[in-house]
């Protein structure tokens, strides 16, 4: 589970990250990155709207997120503190209901690589 440090809270900052960040589009997901101008740890936010699926499949997709989320600031996809200081914000389309998890993973994989340049 992300800690709360990692984690966008405010709705101002779920909007400035969504309409000023950098787009990264995949099969299943849109993911929003942007430095955070204070710095300081990355942090993660998720949308995934009833179109995707009712709620167990809203909360099966948000759960495979965070797990992707948690990897990317404790695992192999941090890149060696690459993400220090960016805001990233993962949009689900209707499609990552029946994404696999290596699927979402490769979209994760993508817009990190973006965030890291």
């Amino acid at each position: 589970m992300l800690d709360r440090e990692h984690r966008i809270t405010s709705a101002a900052d779920y909007k400035h990250v969504v309409r000023r960040g950098r787009r990264s589009v995949g099969g299943s997901t849109v993911i929003y990155t942007t430095k955070n101008p204070n710095g300081g740890l990355p942090r993660f936010g998720f949308i995934v709207a009833k179109t995707v699926g009712n709620a167990v499949t809203r909360n099966r997709v948000r759960r495979r997120l965070k797990a992707l989320a948690y990897e990317a600031v404790h695992g192999d996809l941090g890149q060696n503190g690459s993400l220090i200081g960016c805001d990233l914000v993962f949009r689900a389309k209707p499609s990552a209901a029946v994404a696999s998890f290596a699927d979402l993973k490769a979209d994760v994989v993508h817009a990190v690589a973006q965030a890291a340049r």
